[in-house]
């Protein structure tokens, strides 16, 4: 995978669909299914900003098994906790709402194995 193009394209899809959601739904979702469209769109952000970080850090790093892991798992982690909390905001589907936190999940380990990463591997060359 590419973390950064990944990142990227991320990064600019969150941008979008913070502005879709701030001018197009406003008034058609209800004030908690706007809530949880913006918490999507925060995360997923947030999460771009991880793997371009991890992208960066992986061109010293390049056979990184734990940065690979890390740019993995927050992708996954926008996947299924963004992307479940966008359907869940404009279908009302509740369901979806069990999927969120395994990308909750897929977050934390990610950052877990990034802290791993700092603390066994990382030097400044």
């Amino acid at each position: 995978m590419n973390a950064l193009l990944v990142g990227a394209i991320s990064g600019m899809t969150a941008v979008a669909l913070s502005a879709f959601g701030a001018h197009a739904l406003e008034g058609v979702l209800s004030e908690r299914a706007m809530d949880t469209f913006q918490t999507a769109a925060d995360y997923q952000f947030y999460h771009s900003l991880a793997l371009v970080f991890v992208a960066l850090l992986g061109t010293n790093y390049p056979d990184s098994t734990k940065l690979k892991w890390s740019a993995g798992l927050f992708a996954v982690g926008i996947v299924l906790f963004s992307g479940s909390l966008y359907l869940l905001s404009l279908s009302g589907i509740r369901w979806l709402g069990m999927i969120t936190p395994l990308g909750g999940v897929s977050f934390i380990i990610g950052w877990l194995i990034l802290a791993f990463f700092a603390a066994r591997d990382y030097s400044r060359a």
